[in-house]
């Protein structure tokens, strides 16, 4: 009798498959993907890049890397559309309710994106790496948005 191998959690497993859609970034600082999760079902995802039909920074540069703006600064300066954004332009582009879901995106969401999470009664965010925007983690919490740190590598 063979011993049965050990499966990923459900939170693992959605997290591996937001690093695989972080794979699709543009971005020359930092590549997120999301993915938004109903009742273990795939919703919708997204990843950080131009809008569509535009250059991408991979092509044109990077403005705030050029002008030396810290992350989690003056998110208006930049060309990409960030993956949480992304994922709820998708779903709402289909046709896709999102109201009750879980998001899950490889790194903390910043203030814009955590202020449209709330307000589409997104329930859950589970990312891996921290974003430094504290008014994201007040305003998460006063909400009752559920932000869960998670670490992959040693989750199973």
């Amino acid at each position: 009798m063979t011993t049965p191998r050990k499966r990923p959690s459900w939170d693992s497993y959605f997290m591996q498959l937001a690093q695989v859609v972080a794979g699709r970034s543009t971005c020359l600082r930092r590549q997120v993907g999301a993915v938004m999760v109903k009742d273990k079902q795939i919703l919708s995802t997204g990843y950080n890049g131009s809008p569509s039909g535009l250059l991408h920074c991979d092509e044109v540069g990077c403005l705030r890397q050029s002008l030396s703006i810290p992350s989690g600064e003056r998110h208006e300066i930049c060309r990409a559309v960030h993956a949480e954004q992304n994922a709820l332009v998708q779903a709402a582009k289909h046709g896709v309710a999102i109201a009750g879901a879980d998001l899950y995106c490889t790194d903390q969401p910043c203030v814009l994106c955590t202020k449209l999470l709330i307000n589409v009664g997104i329930k859950r965010v589970v990312y891996t790496h921290t974003y430094p925007d504290q008014l994201a983690a007040t305003m998460a919490k006063e909400a009752g948005l559920e932000l869960v740190q998670l670490d992959v590598k040693c989750e199973t």
